[in-house]
């Protein structure tokens, strides 16, 4: 026979994981995250489109090879060295914004941001 008092809390449990998972999958206004894969010496995909507030999310995943972004003019735009996990960066103004990776300058991308 089961205990009962564990299923109050397996399902506060639950609950309390829902609702970080969806603060973390959506940016202002609840607009959902945009995600570039870094992987294969590459940005996929490399020119994507968001709205003003919307957060983009780098996966980084090309077998322990470190990558970050860098803003081509955009202060801000700047993540670590990483050879595994996420970055993002919420765009707050239209315009057309150049990345790259520091280690390996032929991997490029741009964000436009539509207002």
């Amino acid at each position: 026979m089961k205990k009962p008092v564990l299923v109050p809390a397996l399902l506060l449990a639950a609950s309390l994981t829902a609702c970080g998972g969806s603060d973390a999958a959506a940016g202002d206004d609840d607009q959902p995250v945009v995600r570039v894969e870094v992987k294969d010496m590459r940005f996929s995909p490399a020119e994507i489109t968001v709205q003003e507030g919307q957060t983009v999310e780098w996966v980084f995943d090309d077998g322990g090879m470190p990558h970050d972004v860098v803003g081509d003019d955009l202060p801000g735009l700047e993540s670590e060295l990483l050879t595994s996990g996420t970055y993002t960066y919420t765009f707050t103004e239209a315009g057309e914004f150049g990345y790259h990776c520091t280690p390996h300058p032929d991997m490029t991308g741009t964000v436009t941001v539509e207002g």
